[in-house]
């Protein structure tokens, strides 16, 4: 099939290597001449493990091609995926100006029929929005499916590849066998292609990302309660996840989530609720509580320190989560921001997300050049980001490099007993009193 991925950010750019990994003619399109310039030479702008070698292979087969030439990409392409950023609005709703600009650069150079396919995360209703100003702008006939991703920074290859479900939705018989014909070679383990409306389709996606996010901010309020009565979150967490009703999966206390979609999806889907007279109190919970879960780290470094003028901290982790340089978001900011407020003076380390942090902080923050060259002359640990290099650490070396033997755990990476053992003071999130 002959694709077009309008967008080539995270979602564009991974569909548009795995479409063409599998067989398919792609062309990739964006109207940043510098980064289309980069991938026809083979460079992601984004790090996503596994990607550089997908891209690299496809171009080499010539199955995938990049391009700014919008109407030549639709005069091509028999599908073209819509796959360009849906930001916050100021009232928490997504913003869908860069969506319905580029339908109408579709609508507008069409000669034959199209399929037009919803990738970017849109609120309910938004097909119906974009089949009213697709007719208005050409009489050819068109299809709108609404296909959303369900892709995780830092698998996405691998989410892409082998997906949990796709789920399709469309009114037409063709666009359903088109669609079904497209992903069959990702579904061969047996998981499904769901077919539905586009509305539930559109609320599928706000509905999975938001579960999670509650998922998130509903053990993190339980570890506040734990360190405050006293109990063990982990031994609380294999107590109630034990329930075969239970998965246990995203019940990792922390310092909340961040990232492109969990914090923008739960604000829209409260935001919808809101604008068709439904409360969503439990969604507009889950945000609240994340925002809060932030700062519960700078709470536990201010009591422990007398005063924080003039005192430096470490910080493991910039990035919202490991394997991913994102920090849309990150937790890192909020505490960053809180203690250079405070007179902190900070060395940071990340292994891929440094050049992020420092198109926010510049010379605000001393950039390490690894996690241990982070520590030197430092007060104390700051763990953010719970990266996998940072989990089983020398701790001889922590402790000769640090000026005190104190760790701020903000993902609870480490075991309590044993770091408290080694002269440590340790602080970490609901395992106070492990």
């Amino acid at each position: 099939m002959k694709i077009a991925v309008f967008g080539t950010g995270y979602v564009g750019l991974v569909a548009g290597v795995c479409f063409a990994d599998a067989g398919n003619q792609v062309i990739g399109v964006d109207i940043n001449e510098e980064k289309i310039r980069g991938l026809q030479d083979g460079r992601s702008p984004i790090f996503e493990p596994g990607l550089d070698e997908l891209l690299k292979s496809t171009l080499k087969a010539n199955r995938i091609e990049f391009t700014i030439d919008q109407r030549r990409a639709v005069k091509e392409a028999g599908i073209i995926f819509v796959a360009v950023g849906t930001p916050e609005s100021e009232d928490g709703s997504a913003d869908l100006s860069h969506v319905l600009k580029v339908v109408q650069e579709i609508a507008e150079n069409m000669t034959e029929h199209k399929m037009i396919v919803l990738k970017s995360t849109v609120p309910v209703g938004t097909a119906e929005k974009v089949t009213s100003l697709v007719a208005s702008l050409t009489k050819q006939p068109f299809d709108i499916v609404s296909n959303p991703e369900f892709l995780k920074e830092g698998t996405s290859i691998d989410d892409f590849l082998k997906p949990d479900r796709v789920i399709i939705g469309c009114t037409s018989e063709l666009a359903r066998n088109t669609m079904k014909k497209l992903y069959a070679p990702f579904v061969k383990n047996g998981n499904p292609v769901l077919f539905m409306k586009n509305k539930a389709a559109e609320l599928s996606k706000y509905a999975a990302n938001a579960f999670l996010a509650t998922k998130i901010s509903f053990i993190n309020e339980l570890a506040l309660l734990c360190d405050a009565v006293g109990a063990d979150v982990e031994e609380v967490k294999r107590g109630f996840t034990s329930d075969s009703r239970i998965n246990s999966s995203f019940f990792y206390p922390g310092v909340g989530y961040g990232g492109s979609c969990f914090p923008k999806d739960v604000k829209a889907l409260a935001q919808t609720g809101a604008e068709n007279g439904v409360g969503m109190e439990v969604i507009r919970a889950t945000d609240k509580v994340n925002d809060r879960q932030k700062c519960e780290l700078i709470k536990k470094i201010k009591k422990h320190y007398s005063n924080l003028n003039g005192i430096t901290l470490s910080i493991w982790g910039m990035s919202f989560k490991p394997r991913t340089d994102d920090v849309r978001e990150a937790p890192s900011f909020v505490i960053i921001d809180a203690l250079l407020k405070e007179g902190v003076k900070l060395r940071a380390y990340d292994p891929v997300a440094i050049p992020n942090g420092k198109k926010r902080y510049k010379n605000q923050v001393q950039w390490a050049t690894s996690s241990y060259d982070a520590l030197k002359d430092s007060d104390g640990l700051v763990v953010v980001t719970e990266w996998n290099e940072f989990r089983s650490p020398d701790f001889d070396q922590i402790s000769a490099l640090l000026k005190q033997k104190v760790i701020f755990d903000g993902r609870n990476i480490f075991d309590p007993a044993q770091i408290r053992s080694l002269g440590f003071n340790y602080y970490c999130l609901g395992r106070e009193h492990a």
